[in-house]
């Protein structure tokens, strides 16, 4: 859709105009962007959008997996706006605190499985996963263990943009031109069970995953390996869900080897998969170090956290003789009003019981996803509760994929976001992540929407003879 043609008043045109003119958009295609800039989203309701033209639509993606609680919550912008003319800011540096920093902090130590009782706290997740790898680093240092600094993930795996968590990531075209720290990465299989060999079911594919891991291991020595981090569902690499086990094998084969394990629940928690937490809820996980971000404000504000062990703790907090000081921090740690935020976002979350919605209504969602796949370019369906996707194919029985340049989930995305319906494209998947707010109805228009969307992308295709 292009904003080109424009009939919204003079200050959304200005706004339209200045954007386009100054503003550095992430993950920007530059191909388009400078001919068709970007529509203007100007207000929410619950799990719909509106922007400048005055156009509604269903928001599959809450944002960007971050709406949880939904758009336009008066209770929270109240909140928010009371918090503010109280004590917007004050920093948290050493002696100096806030009560609503203080009680979020209470708060994640006790939704948090087993022993993860301390909380730094960032503005996003990518700040979290850095913060953890730090902390890593200066907790093995501590122990008289410098040589452990290797660090697992997963191709595919997402944790952030900033120069340590874009190494993170392994999704390896975002990496293109940039100068990353990736030697200290060693990057894995991802558990993409669509495309896993033919000749293994789920089992002996969970079994490839595990040997890898161990053989990865043994090779790079134990002793130089600081951390695994891994999503509990990948998110941004295409809703990858791990075969039955697979995450609580990689947590014990880490376990035997002194390696600790980061659970980056940036997407997955506050309600997602239908558990505030999922680890251990959900996967049978015990992390070291556990990540949140996103769901945790419901993205009204930028907030996210990490929070540690007390094995950790008990490490890192011992003052060094030569600095007694933890000598990691930001400005912004701690932020009172954000953490107010977070606190109200986590209290709505409980009191409206919508992880007891997401657990009755997730199925169903997954279910009618699931009738796509009659249609003859969808190879797969898949994900858990509000966390799904569909990936697309050129022909089902090869699972041949789509050549980049056709741009299929874009397609797609275009088709639906015409009929009022915002997925979000990944090469040639669409994932579907929307507002906890989402209800029966929702979900019908949106599979609705979506069969009529790839019905025309398909036509589409065969007028281009690229079908």
């Amino acid at each position: 859709m292009s904003n080109k043609n424009l009939t919204f008043p003079a200050e959304n045109e200005l706004a339209w105009q200045n954007d386009r003119n100054h503003a550095i958009h992430p993950y920007t295609n530059y191909q388009s962007f400078k001919k068709d800039g970007s529509i203007v989203y100007h207000e929410g309701d619950r799990h719909f959008v509106y922007d400048t033209d005055g156009n509604k639509y269903l928001d599959g993606i809450a944002g960007l997996w971050c709406v949880n609680i939904g758009h336009g919550n008066k209770e929270l912008a109240t909140h928010i706006g009371e918090q503010a003319k109280k004590l917007a800011y004050y920093n948290t540096f050493d002696d100096a605190t806030s009560p609503s920093s203080a009680n979020l902090a209470a708060k994640l130590a006790a939704i948090s499985p087993g022993d993860l009782n301390h909380v730094f706290f960032g503005t996003g997740g990518s700040m979290a996963n850095d913060s953890a790898i730090k902390i890593v680093h200066y907790y093995f240092n501590m122990l008289g263990k410098p040589n452990k600094k290797k660090i697992l993930s997963r191709n595919l795996g997402y944790h952030g943009s900033t120069y340590l968590a874009h190494a993170l990531t392994g999704i390896s075209t975002t990496q293109i031109g940039f100068d990353l720290p990736k030697d200290l990465i060693t990057y894995l299989s991802t558990p993409y069970t669509y495309r896993k060999p033919e000749e293994m079911n789920d089992s002996e594919f969970c079994d490839h995953l595990i040997e890898e891991m161990e053989a990865k291991i043994e090779k790079i020595g134990a002793d130089n390996i600081a951390c695994f981090i891994a999503e509990p569902i990948m998110g941004a690499g295409g809703v990858m869900v791990p075969p039955d086990n697979y995450l609580k094998r990689a947590y014990d084969v880490c376990k035997k080897n002194d390696i600790l394990v980061i659970s980056d629940e940036v997407v997955t928690a506050f309600g997602r998969l239908g558990h505030l937490v999922s680890s251990k809820d959900k996967f049978d996980v015990q992390p070291d170090i556990l990540v949140l971000a996103k769901g945790l404000s419901s993205g009204y504000v930028p907030l996210g956290a990490t929070v540690i062990s007390e094995k950790i703790y008990d490490v890192i907090s011992k003052p060094k003789p030569e600095n007694p000081y933890f000598s990691h921090g930001f400005t912004y740690s701690g932020h009172s009003l954000a953490c107010a935020t977070g606190l109200k976002n986590i209290e709505i979350l409980e009191r409206e019981n919508f992880c007891t919605h997401v657990q009755s209504l997730g199925p169903y969602f997954k279910e009618q996803l699931q009738t796509l796949a009659d249609l003859p370019i969808v190879g797969d369906t898949r994900g858990s509760h509000f966390m799904l996707a569909i990936e697309y194919v050129k022909h089902k029985n090869t699972k041949e994929p789509f050549a980049d340049s056709i741009n299929i989930g874009k397609r797609v995305y275009y088709h639906a976001k015409k009929r009022g319906l915002i997925v979000r494209p990944i090469g040639a998947i669409n994932v579907l992540s929307p507002p906890l707010t989402y209800d029966k109805n929702a979900i019908d228009n949106t599979i609705a929407i979506l069969r009529e969307s790839i019905l025309e992308t398909i036509e589409d295709l065969h007028k281009e003879k690229l079908l």
